[in-house]
């Protein structure tokens, strides 16, 4: 698919930047027109992409998160978030509902969620490496639409 633009932002694993990152994601998205519900789909997986990082990449330390968003031919928005962390040693374990290493008031729900509200989502991982989750989401056409 074609980009029609793109954005990238680098940010601090911040618990406080989570929320920025899913404002800088719907504003971007709103290029689009999306309708209220899949505004709020972005901003949710969004959300749980970036917490993830924040969470499980850097669990003793503060690293870097970057956020790329891109418009697609389409209508399509792509979202990746990428760290340089810890890595995911097994991503299908990491993808199965309730699994989790964070403590326990961790749900192990990101990535169902992320799945759930989005209409693709890839994860790439490598052990001491970083993560890379990128995400589609494709926006309802309607009239007087921006791009």
């Amino acid at each position: 698919m074609k980009t029609l633009d793109q954005i990238t932002v680098t940010f601090t694993s911040r618990s406080a930047n989570e929320g920025f990152a899913r404002t800088a994601a719907a504003c971007f998205a709103a290029r689009l027109d999306p309708n209220l519900e899949e505004l709020a789909d972005i901003k949710t997986a969004v959300s749980e992409a970036v917490t993830n990082a924040i969470v499980h990449a850097y669990p003793d330390s503060l690293g870097k998160i970057t956020m790329r968003l891109r418009l697609l031919e389409g209508g399509v928005l792509e979202v990746q978030i990428r760290d340089s962390g810890v890595g995911i040693p097994d991503i299908e374990q990491a993808r199965t509902p309730l699994f989790t290493t964070g403590s326990e008031e961790r749900s192990g729900m990101g990535f169902t969620i992320m799945e759930s509200f989005m209409d693709g989502l890839t994860v790439r991982s490598k052990p001491g490496r970083g993560t890379t989750v990128t995400m589609r989401k494709r926006i309802a056409r309607r009239a007087g639409a921006g791009l």
